[in-house]
């Protein structure tokens, strides 16, 4: 019995028209509704790819940013210990006792009846 197949035949009837019609409907609203989710995702992924690079380029240039910044505090540094010393040169050439120890030193300026003799630095290759 299990071998033999049984062919019902099929009633044409109002109800079984209306239940085609219902079961294309079906399909049709679910092939909109994957048609739809395809979409959604699409956009959704386009979304996020978007947001992505605009985040990275963002990283990007904050690591430029902030590496400019360390640059510019470091500059800050050396600028403000040179002030320093300028400052303390400043107050150190107000002294005229420095100042003529520079003149004597770097300009071979002398006092009356100083006698001054240049002997080289470097020793002779003989």
């Amino acid at each position: 019995m299990a071998s033999q197949r049984k062919s019902v035949a099929r009633i044409e009837s109002n109800y079984m028209h209306q239940y085609d019609a219902y079961i294309i409907r079906q399909k049709r609203k679910k092939q909109r509704i994957i048609r739809r989710l395809v979409l959604f995702s699409l956009i959704m992924l386009f979304a996020f790819g978007c947001i992505a690079g605009y985040h990275i380029k963002q990283r990007t240039v904050h690591a430029e940013q902030l590496e400019q910044y360390e640059q510019l505090e470091r500059e800050l540094a050396d600028l403000e210990k040179e002030e320093k010393m300028l400052r303390e040169e400043i107050e150190l050439l107000q002294n005229e006792d420095y100042v003529l120890d520079i003149a004597r030193t770097n300009y071979f300026l002398s006092k009356e009846g100083e006698l001054i003799f240049k002997i080289p630095e470097e020793e002779p290759s003989y």
